[in-house]
């Protein structure tokens, strides 16, 4: 699979996590992590393995370790702040980790795009 193939697959994970569905009557979004975390005790023994799959193939992607300690950071907090009704419910609404996570992941990419080749021989082949 190719690299924008896998980062569109993550994202339409990231997104049916923490954005997939609008609130009625707001224009405020919510995914499958928020709701099911509102199941007591259950929700993030669910969702915590599918967001830490998101790490697992930014770790495919060549991501270095201070960002995959970020993006578990991203994913330690949400689960810990989780874990205290109602307050977590809020939190799992608001701050979408697995969103945060995606965007690590796209900035990495980007940067990584817009480093010229450091090698003499290797500019030359490709440009």
């Amino acid at each position: 699979m190719h690299q924008h193939e896998k980062l569109q697959r993550l994202r339409t994970l990231a997104r049916l996590l923490d954005d997939q569905f609008r609130i009625p009557g707001t224009n405020r979004r919510v995914g499958l992590d928020g709701l099911i975390g509102l199941v007591t005790g259950a929700g993030d023994l669910v969702t915590i393995p599918i967001s830490l799959y998101i790490v697992w193939q930014a770790r495919q992607l060549d991501l270095p370790g201070a960002k995959l300690v970020s993006m578990l950071g991203n994913i330690g907090l949400d689960a810990l702040v989780g874990t205290v009704p109602v307050l977590g419910d809020l939190f799992d609404f608001t701050f979408k980790a697995n969103l945060r996570n995606i965007a690590i992941i796209e900035r990495h990419l980007a940067e990584m795009a817009d480093i010229p080749t450091s090698h003499p021989a290797e500019r030359s082949a490709n440009g």
